[in-house]
């Protein structure tokens, strides 16, 4: 039973899975990096200064009477918000994520297809095969 474990664990599929995992883990990292440092203040600002990590829509107050500063605080009092922010948040996340592995598979294709059209040179012809092309060529000059 452990080696045939030790088979299925070994596997190429398996190992590459597990590499995948490691790196899209580290990749969803800066993508989350991007999306909240970078991309969401452009964004801000081009819908007039709009924080969408903090809209949200009060359904019931907490302890602690609205208005809140922030979803943190409407949170910790207790209040039943839906956080739409985050979701939009979590939108420009995946599309980001998405066009980026567009981009990689789709020049992991091209390549493809360059290296596939590009034709193999066929192969030298072996000694005997060269040695009967020179032994007709004599006999066709008789």
């Amino acid at each position: 039973m452990f080696n045939e474990f030790k088979q299925f664990a070994m596997r190429g599929n398996v190992v590459d899975l597990a590499v995948g995992v490691i790196i899209g883990g580290a990749f969803g990292a800066i993508v989350n990096s991007f999306v909240g440092d970078i991309m969401m203040p452009i964004i801000g600002i081009l819908t007039g200064g709009v924080d969408f990590s903090n809209m949200y829509v009060l359904l019931r107050e907490g302890t602690q009477a609205a208005p809140y500063a922030s979803l943190d605080a409407a949170r910790k009092a207790g209040a039943v918000v839906v956080a739409y922010g985050t979701l939009i948040n979590t939108a420009v996340n995946f599309l980001i994520v998405a066009a980026s592995l567009f981009v990689v598979v789709k020049a992991m294709n091209a390549a493809k297809k360059r290296e596939a059209a590009a034709p193999a040179a066929p192969p030298a012809p072996s000694a005997e095969v060269t040695l009967l092309a020179e032994i007709r060529d004599l006999l066709a000059k008789r």
